[in-house]
């Protein structure tokens, strides 16, 4: 169970196995505190010890997902060195055995887009936009923008927003590659528990290995690649009646 009781600006609930967290300081476009990104991690960690747990949800209370750190506060002792810099959420994120679906419903810039593109999926909302200004303000990126969003967007496009600031809106966000899918705005959460639902209704060890197929054959050789799934098949257990279970309850769901 996740409990983020003195954390102003996160909201939490758990429901059926998902941890819903919710960055929610909305006069700020939620830009995260240091308190809100301790409690972040420390809500992500629970989530991801607790055998429960089987997926956590991230989003945003409209109209942003996040605006990213809260500069005013970073930068509040006057050093030009950001407070609480080490306090990364997103390398939490990156090392969690337990999906994360990142929910964008608005504005995502900066420390925020680096905290999506260390999600497992991302659906993002009509109203999306993604930029990052860490350049445009003086600022190098440290929770991963340089190394991941190359990978997620390619290197031209991410040369291009992590020089200029410039965003990007929802649709080039999917043809780029940076999100699953985008939906209208009013359909956002209801997708998102579909995805949810999907998940749920999927084999937990099956869900779990999976996972550890394409994190370990990320950057790999498809020889590599082809050879760590042949291993996980050779030592993977098939329980026939929970595939015929499973089958039929897919079945009728159709």
């Amino acid at each position: 169970m996740i409990d983020d009781r003195g954390v102003d600006g996160l909201g939490s609930s758990w429901v059926d196995g998902v941890a819903w967290l919710t960055l929610d300081r909305p006069q700020a476009r939620n830009a995260l505190t240091i308190a809100m990104r301790r409690g972040l991690i420390a809500a992500l960690r629970a989530a991801d010890a607790d055998p429960e747990t089987r997926l956590v949800v991230l989003t945003g209370t409209d109209p942003a997902f996040s605006a990213g750190i809260d500069l005013k506060e970073s930068l509040g002792n006057g050093s030009g060195s950001p407070r609480g810099a080490r306090t990364d959420p997103s390398e939490v994120l990156r090392a969690m055995r337990t999906p994360v679906v990142g929910v964008i419903n608005g504005l995502c810039y900066t420390g925020a887009l680096e905290l999506a593109l260390s999600c497992d999926f991302l659906i993002a909302s009509q109203n999306a936009r993604f930029a990052d200004t860490h350049a445009a303000v003086g600022l190098l990126a440290g929770w991963g923008m340089s190394a991941l969003l190359p990978r997620a967007v390619g290197v031209r496009l991410a040369r291009q927003m992590m020089l200029t600031g410039e965003p990007i809106d929802a649709e080039q966000a999917l043809r780029a590659g940076l999100v699953n899918e985008v939906v209208a705005h009013e359909r956002l959460m209801g997708r998102a528990q579909e995805i949810v639902d999907g998940i749920l209704a999927a084999s937990p060890a099956a869900v779990d290995t999976t996972l550890d197929l394409l994190a370990d054959g990320e950057g790999a050789t498809l020889a590599h690649a082809l050879a760590l799934e042949a291993g996980a098949k050779l030592r993977w257990r098939t329980d026939v009646a929970e595939v015929a279970r499973r089958f039929a309850a897919r079945t009728t769901r159709k």
